[in-house]
Formats: C-alpha cells, structure tokens, sequence
C-alpha cells in the first residue's frame, strides 16, 4: 500500500542510506534517493521501484539543496521527513592527513548536514509539520584514533542537531539523532585498510539492515536519540565524558581490534 509520507534520504546510494531506503519503500513511503553519485543514484532507485526516485545532490552545495528541495516539492508537493545520512571518512593519523582532508570531512559529515536542516527547517515549519533525522555515530561520543576528523564532525552535528532541536521545541518540527556502531558498509571495508582503525574492529559489527531498521521505527516513533545497538548508549556515554577511562578503553581494546583486523583482512583475501 502506497504511503502518503514523503521520505528523502542523502548519502542514499549505497550502505546504510541504501538500506533504509528499500525499507521504508517497503513499508510504502514514497522515497527519494539522494546522492552526489547521479548513475548509483538513478541505479538504486530502479532497483527499488515502489515510486522511488533519484536526485544528485552533492550536499555541500547550498545551490544544490536548494534545486533539490525544489524537486522535491514540484513532484510530491511537500517533504515528511528528511535523513541526513551521507558522510564519507578520511582514515589514518591525524598528523599524517593533510588539512584539505580534516576540512573535506567536516564539509562534508557536518556542513553537509547543517545546510540540509537549515534548508529543509523553514520549508517545513510552513507546511507545518516534518521530522528532521541525523546519522550521526557513536564516535560522537568516543573519539576512535584514526578518525579524528570524522569523529569532531559527528560530534559538532549532534551539538548542533540538538542545539536546533531545543530553538524549535514549540514549533511542529521533530528531531531525532541515530548513534550507530560500527556497521557493515562500504565505508567500513575502506576503514579496515588502515591499521590506525583497530580500534572500530574490537565489537562487532552490525549490518547496515540493522540500523536501517531502526531509522525506520524512528521515522514513527520520533525518538530524540537512538543508539544501535541500544545497550551500548550507557557506557558510550560514560565513556565520553571520562578521558581517563577512555584511553584505559583504547588501550584494552586497540589490540583485539587489530587481530581481528588481520583477521578480517584475510578472510577478505580469500573469499
């Protein structure tokens, strides 16, 4: 049965926001793939069917939102719920990376995200309703080495996510945060090449579906923050505010990451 909600969803070409958006597909929201990659884009709208369609997007762009906020209320006339989910990681040292890839990341994984929600914000408050949802990452919390921008960025768009969130606290809009672990994505292949990433390999991973899953009862429930998995958020915010037993956590932690890097490594190689 087809939904009357309008969801679109950035970053929506591959991984998580691939996954979430055959889910709510499924569930019968109409659903725009938003992506810098127009071909992936077009690809995985196809692939979904159910009345999915594409845009490119190259969210770093306010021009950019713009036309495609525009798209979007031509064709459906109005926008229900808008994810900010794309990102992409720089691995390695901090030292090691040069200042042009700390400012892509944090253009990207949180600019990105504030010229969305500061786009889409007033458009919704004249329709009168919306709900605004953020991917953010336990790194917004705990600070991995090896991706120290990526981390600064996800924790800038969760103070600013909820900064807005309390500004527009009597006004119709929702917000909601998603703090994932690490999760099975084209993203995460790319981290295991780095062994400065040890750390994000000592847990497990969860798949990309997973976490698409739970977007999606957020989509309904409205939350003000979701931690998948949900026994995790306890002790990543304890640990995000206790420096000391962070690094006692990062030095427990960082050597079984690392074997179960080479590990993961080696299966990779021979599959």
């Amino acid at each position: 049965m087809q939904h009357s909600k309008i969801v679109m969803i950035t970053g929506a070409a591959s991984g998580i926001g691939a996954a979430t958006a055959q889910l709510a597909a499924n569930a019968g929201y109409r659903v725009v793939i938003a992506d810098i990659d127009a071909d992936r884009g077009r690809q995985m709208a196809e692939k979904i069917g159910n009345g999915a369609w594409s845009l490119k997007l190259d969210i770093c762009s306010e021009t950019e939102w713009t036309a495609a906020l525009d798209q979007v209320w031509q064709r459906e006339g109005k926008l229900d719920i808008l994810i900010n989910n794309a990102a992409i990681v720089h691995t390695g040292w901090a030292r090691d990376l040069t200042l042009d890839a700390h400012r892509q990341t944090m253009d990207t994984n949180f600019f990105g995200a504030v010229i969305g929600m500061m786009t889409a914000l007033p458009r919704m408050k004249v329709q009168g309703s919306g709900h605004l949802i953020s991917v953010s990452s336990m790194n917004a919390f705990i600070p991995y080495p090896g991706i120290a921008s990526y981390a600064a960025a996800k924790h800038a768009l969760r103070a600013f996510h909820a900064a807005v969130a309390l500004e527009e606290r009597a006004g119709p809009i929702d917000f909601t945060l998603i703090y994932p672990t690490a999760t099975e994505t084209p993203m995460l292949d790319k981290e295991a090449n780095d062994d400065a990433l040890a750390l994000a390999f000592s847990g497990t991973p969860v798949s990309a579906n997973l976490v698409a899953q739970q977007i999606l009862d957020a989509m309904v429930s409205k939350p003000v923050e979701v931690f998948i998995p949900p026994e995790r958020g306890e002790a990543v915010k304890r640990l995000g505010i206790d420096p000391v037993q962070l690094r006692a956590y990062v030095e427990a932690n960082e050597p079984i990451g690392l074997e179960k890097l080479k590990a993961r490594r080696a299966q990779m190689k021979t599959a």
